[in-house]
């Protein structure tokens, strides 16, 4: 059975490309995104890694730290990083796990259990390690997206969804469809008119169920 929301991720020991971590550790009171890829030196998976680079200020404003996942080894991960910052005119300073022998891809629930790295594989045998997962304090959890290996993630979302995930456990609400900070949040239905009234100012309300509001700035 693969990890589901507020599930504790595995606590593994894994080596990567800046060293050996302990997953637990490395997050420690922080957020966490993990990004996974099926190979080094694959087209799409270049450019998404470049895209997370650029966003370096973007993770370090929300407390956020973010982990590569690729099932080569830690020299192609070295190397593999000078293409990537020659692509994305950024420097990757993440670290990026050789899950050279699947137990992390196996651990997270991103290939079967039996699955094998063949010599001379390609891309398609670790298709479906393309998965992102986004991680709070507690090391639980909180979102999961997969890919398929033609289409590249789009990380403003990957984004906008931290951002989503941050204010609704920080301020105990809910976002609307295609939210963004600053927009109107929604009241969870355990608070009352009256309550909900005292925290925001006003509400709005839409339906019985649906009630809008404001977050103080």
């Amino acid at each position: 059975m693969g990890l589901r929301i507020n599930d504790t991720i595995p606590d593994l020991t894994v080596e990567t490309d800046q060293g050996t971590i302990s997953l637990h550790d490395w997050i420690g009171d922080s957020w966490a995104i993990i990004f996974s890829h099926p190979k080094d030196f694959t087209p799409v998976c270049t450019t998404e890694f470049g895209a997370v680079a650029q966003l370096a200020h973007e993770w370090k404003a929300r407390g956020t730290k973010v982990l590569g996942v690729s099932v080569d080894g830690v020299e192609d991960h070295v190397k593999w990083k000078r293409d990537i910052a020659a692509v994305g005119g950024a420097e990757p300073n993440f670290a990026i796990v050789a899950d050279d022998g699947l137990e992390m891809a196996k651990a997270f629930d991103m290939l079967p259990a039996e699955a094998v790295l063949p010599d001379g594989r390609t891309p398609a045998d670790s298709a479906t390690v393309r998965v992102v997962f986004i991680i709070g304090p507690d090391k639980k959890l909180k979102l999961s997206m997969t890919y398929p290996m033609t289409v590249g993630r789009n990380f403003a979302e990957v984004l906008r969804a931290l951002d989503a995930l941050q204010t609704s456990a920080r301020e105990n609400v809910a976002t609307p469809a295609n939210w963004q900070v600053g927009q109107d949040v929604v009241v969870p239905v355990a608070v009352s008119d009256e309550d909900a009234i005292a925290k925001y100012g006003s509400i709005e309300t839409k339906l019985p169920y649906l009630r809008m509001a404001k977050l103080p700035e």
